[in-house]
């Protein structure tokens, strides 16, 4: 027989506790999260406004898998997010998979598969969750929901007019105000760059010295191009002014063409939505290093980071085709509204007509249903959640019904 402990034994054994192991159970890792009521419902609705608005131009749905195999995933544009990916192995063909960090290199991927042969252009739009292996510095969420669409096949300047305004459509159908949009031409610099022969570590520098908009380190290391790169720095700021600036630059004739395509598109964008907030940034590129033309990020005054951004790009690596697309943000769109409330409902009794439960909820309401018979239904009610409750035919408020029970 195993001899029985002592008590100085016993008292040294670790003791379970359940809340403790139930909260151990319960932590999730960083940044992931529950999304409990009425925040869940009110993503849901504000995810399926969003795809409704934009599919309202032409936009027709799809519905790419969470994980592929790499080789798919990290093609064309997804290859700028590869440090981002989490990676499995399939245990059915041994081959590597990745967790989508983003959605519009799948959408491209259908478009010059699946959907090679449709007429273009072609229009896409999405919505699903990515994962990241790895947070931003502005947005502690590994997981996210990403609303988009895409369209592809046109090269002109109304195909990325027409794409930011149908995000900014989206986001107005959402209830988001107080936007403003940031035009950018990530391709500008790499052309005025183009002539420099610079050793690799100081192009680097160069680069970093552009992207810190650090005019004094530019003009110590930017030689000939020195007085243009400094001016398109200027540059910067509202619609207008940045473009008065930028017009009497002299440049290739590569990037004065870029510049020409800016300020199209900006006016197209202004013209269909006057009251919208307008700044360039031509120097732009951190972020949108695989757009091959018109790129922007769209803000919300008092959010801290972009509730979306989109632009140009050519669908993984195809010299032929192209498109532009935008990208929402859910997690941000919700910091830009209201905290939802939870729905107001109406508690029926045990022992009521379903008929009257039915008729509520054809007129719109919420009911809950009591499952068994109690003493006190305005108080059952209550505990419940619910705002009213049902008796005799008519939708009594729960404080009417209080009221009316302390006067009997």
């Amino acid at each position: 027989m195993r001899p029985s402990k002592r008590p100085d034994e016993e008292a040294c054994e670790p003791v379970s506790d359940p809340m403790t192991d139930l909260g151990r159970r319960a932590l999730l890792p960083a940044g992931l999260r529950d999304v409990l009521p009425p925040h869940a419902e009110n993503e849901a609705r504000l995810i399926e406004v969003m795809v409704a608005r934009t599919a309202t131009h032409g936009y027709e749905r799809v519905k790419p898998p969470l994980i592929e195999f790499e080789t798919s995933l990290l093609e064309g544009p997804g290859a700028a997010l590869s440090s981002r990916v989490f990676r499995l192995m399939d245990p059915m063909s041994q081959g590597m998979m990745g967790v989508r960090a983003d959605m519009t290199a799948q959408v491209a991927r259908i478009a010059s598969t699946r959907l090679k042969n449709v007429p273009r252009p072609l229009r896409l739009c999405y919505a699903g969750e990515v994962l990241h292996t790895t947070a931003e510095q502005v947005s502690p969420e590994r997981e996210m929901v990403q609303v988009g669409a895409e369209l592809i096949g046109s090269h002109t300047a109304e195909a990325d007019a027409e794409i930011i305004l149908v995000g900014i459509e989206a986001l107005r159908a959402a209830g988001v105000e107080r936007l403003s949009l940031d035009l950018m031409v990530p391709p500008l610099v790499p052309v005025v760059l183009a002539g420099l022969d610079l050793p690799a570590a100081d192009a680097a520098r160069l680069r970093a010295a552009i992207d810190r908009k650090d005019i004094a380190a530019v003009e110590d290391l930017g030689g000939p191009v020195a007085p243009v790169l400094t001016r398109l720095l200027a540059a910067t700021g509202p619609k207008d002014t940045a473009l008065a600036a930028l017009a009497g630059i002299d440049l290739p004739s590569e990037a004065r063409a870029a510049l020409d395509r800016l300020t199209h598109v900006a006016d197209l964008v202004a013209a269909a939505a006057p009251g919208l907030a307008i700044t360039l940034d031509p120097v732009e590129n951190r972020g949108f290093e695989y757009h091959t033309g018109i790129a922007f990020s769209l803000f919300v005054r008092g959010v801290r980071a972009e509730v979306g951004r989109g632009g140009r790009y050519r669908p993984n690596g195809d010299p032929n085709e192209t498109a532009t697309g935008f990208t929402l943000y859910i997690e941000k769109v919700l910091q830009a509204l209201p905290a939802p409330k939870r729905r107001e409902a109406v508690f029926v009794p045990h022992g009521a007509p379903r008929e009257a439960a039915a008729a509520l909820r054809a007129d719109g309401r919420v009911t809950v249903q009591g499952l068994e018979p109690v003493a006190d239904v305005v108080a059952e009610a209550r505990r419940q959640r619910c705002a009213a409750v049902w008796k005799d035919g008519n939708v009594i408020a729960l404080a009417e019904a209080g009221a009316s029970e302390g006067k009997a």
